[in-house]
């Protein structure tokens, strides 16, 4: 599995649902860029299980990422329509009715496959047909990308294992206060905890005051 973190986020245009019920053609992070930090996330597909839980705990955490000027998006392979009805379904029912944030449709899976969270892979046959090894779903990835469009911070689980929205929102937390402060986040640190100067003086300190 390629590791992003440093690089550029790799662009797409696709379509996707926005505001729980608008169509949007080409939508791109590239309206991003210089303005916003964002959170975008992957998920397996519309209408099944664990999935609903983590957009719906996206959506109830969304204020907290807007106060920190982060945009939340979230993908699957599933397609706009699909997406649009899934939206529009009650959460009694299965649906996810209220979540606002975008969610892009990847029906070609081009985007999952550029951000290698596809869980699995087209195989050629000697006969020239093309099988598919593994399922052709998105992993449960999740890519923190700075406003300069660089990948920071990258989780990839598996099919069954939900995500913590709020570690989500912790390296938020810490990315930012480092860009704002030079200084780092040592282990389990939390927005109003102390950090250090990255040098041997600053870690030294530190740690005498953990002891």
């Amino acid at each position: 599995m390629a590791v992003l973190v440093g690089k550029k986020a790799p662009l797409f245009e696709a379509d996707a649902v926005v505001n729980g019920k608008d169509f949007v053609e080409k939508f791109s992070l590239e309206q991003y860029i210089g303005k916003k930090h964002v959170v975008f996330f992957f998920y397996p597909m519309d209408f099944t299980f664990v999935c609903p839980t983590e957009l719906i705990a996206f959506q109830e955490k969304l204020e907290e990422f807007e106060k920190r000027d982060v945009m939340v998006v979230g993908c699957s392979t599933d397609s706009k329509f699909s997406h649009w009805a899934w939206l529009g379904t009650e959460r009694k029912n299965g649906g996810i009715k209220g979540v606002t944030f975008p969610i892009v449709a990847d029906l070609s899976k081009t985007i999952a496959t550029n951000y290698d969270v596809l869980a699995g892979d087209y195989i050629y046959n000697e006969d020239g047909s093309i099988d598919f090894d593994g399922a052709p779903v998105a992993y449960r990835g999740l890519f923190l990308i700075d406003k300069q469009g660089i990948v920071r911070h990258q989780v990839v689980n598996d099919l069954p294992l939900g995500r913590s929205i709020d570690e989500a929102l912790r390296m938020v937390d810490a990315l930012q206060f480092f860009e704002e402060n030079g200084e780092v986040c040592p282990a389990d640190w939390h927005k109003g905890d102390k950090a250090m100067k990255a040098n041997a003086t600053g870690v030294a300190e530190y740690l005498a005051n953990l002891a």
